[in-house]
């Protein structure tokens, strides 16, 4: 099953297959309005993240119509991106502001959060449907088959969650947090660069070659929602 396959599974599918009226409709108000609300919730939570979540949708919208995804798909990458650390709710505030190196066990409750953030939301069958879990699950794998909570590697790793994994990584570079100072974009943009193959799909990471000039207006200005389909 190719990459396109995996974002398009379930109820995204049944959009590209005739019913895009109504399931476009869907996300872009009642999802929208539904991950936008807890996203800001989960910022709230920590407040060296602020505004993280609303960045990483956005990023990462850009990133999936420059790589000729649809509208529709751009859309509900953009949901999931707000959702994507919602599992962050269960990780107590101590290790969330932590100034210093996290123990073993700090590590170990944090890493949790994609599989808690999906199973909050999986119950919530739209958004199992058009792929929303399966995204937040999978943002922290890496390409190369590093990463977690599973080790996925290449493009066993869902197209979305790939996505989302750079746009995650970006907003986080460009912010300060409680253990380090924001970079600049230009710093950002070699380190991606660099990580190519490695931590991203170098599919993806073209797209941000290609967008590069975009997304840094983009989140110097901070401004905008949803981009047009």
């Amino acid at each position: 099953m190719n990459e396109e396959a995996l974002l398009k599974a379930g109820a995204l599918g049944a959009v590209q297959a005739g019913q895009c009226g109504s399931s476009a409709h869907f996300v872009t108000t009642i999802l929208h309005q539904f991950a936008e609300s807890l996203g800001f919730a989960i910022d709230a939570k920590d407040q060296s993240t602020r505004m993280h979540s609303d960045e990483v949708a956005r990023i990462s919208q850009v990133l999936a119509l420059t790589m000729g995804l649809s509208g529709t798909e751009g859309q509900i990458i953009h949901v999931a991106g707000h959702l994507h650390d919602i599992g962050k709710i269960g990780v107590p505030d101590a290790v969330l502001g932590k100034c210093g190196t996290l123990t073993p066990a700090e590590w170990k409750a944090m890493r949790r959060h994609p599989q808690a953030g999906a199973d909050i939301l999986r119950p919530v069958a739209a958004l199992s449907n058009l792929g929303v879990v399966d995204m937040v699950l999978f943002h922290h794998e890496r390409y190369d088959g590093a990463g977690y909570p599973h080790g996925l590697k290449g493009l066993a790793i869902p197209l979305g969650a790939r996505i989302i994994a750079l746009g995650d990584t970006l907003s986080a570079m460009l912010q300060d947090r409680p253990y380090r100072k924001a970079r600049t974009f230009d710093a950002a943009h070699d380190e991606i660069i660099r990580c190519s193959c490695s931590q991203f799909d170098p599919r993806v990471v073209e797209a941000f070659r290609e967008s590069a000039g975009k997304l840094e207006s983009l989140v110097e200005n901070g401004a905008g929602k949803t981009l047009a389909a």
